[in-house]
């Protein structure tokens, strides 16, 4: 709990949420999405092709039904909060299909994309990235004393050499019975 925030009054209480939601600076229109939506779009193209249900869904809400009717209400004139939006960000509508329901904006000052020249001096030749080899890892210490153990293993029996058929330990009592004269 906090005291009230834009009066500083220590008998009226809120929590911060409610803090947080009287602080917080609020969008002024309901058209700010959409430039914020424009905004960033700028940053790759020059043109953006927006159906109705697609403005709808950025804004929040349904456009009103003069958007749906009349062309007027998409003319590029900063008379209405809903021009401003997309006048401000530097974008302007180029044109609009009631029947279809959509709008081609486009930014202000933007002409067909121009080709790039062809450079035809080179600054310095290509060098290739140099290759990074992955280093080859080490076995653990376990590993080794494993393998290590295996080794001499197979050396003893190696070692060992052909043993006489028989054994000499004594047979167990099950052979014994098994085996029986």
């Amino acid at each position: 709990m906090v005291p009230d925030v834009s009066t500083g009054d220590h008998t009226k209480m809120f929590c911060l949420n409610c803090a947080r939601r009287i602080v917080s600076p609020k969008s002024t229109t309901k058209y700010a999405p959409l430039t914020s939506y424009l905004k960033f779009r700028a940053a790759f193209t020059d043109t953006v092709k927006l159906s109705f249900a697609k403005i709808d869904g950025i804004i929040g809400e349904n456009l009103p039904i003069n958007a749906y009717r009349e062309e007027k209400w998409w003319n590029n004139t900063p008379n209405g909060a809903h021009a401003k939006a997309w006048l401000d960000t530097g974008w302007k509508t180029e044109s609009v299909n009631l029947k279809e329901g959509y709008v081609i904006f486009k930014k202000k000052g933007s002409k067909q994309p121009r080709r790039k020249t062809v450079n035809t001096q080179i600054k310095k030749p290509f060098t290739p990235v140099a290759a990074r080899f992955p280093k080859p890892k080490k076995p653990s210490k376990t590993k080794m004393a494993k393998l290590y153990a295996r080794l001499k293993n197979i050396e003893r029996k190696r070692c060992r050499g052909n043993r006489l058929p028989g054994s000499l330990k004594p047979k167990p009592s099950h052979e014994k019975r098994l085996f029986k004269q």
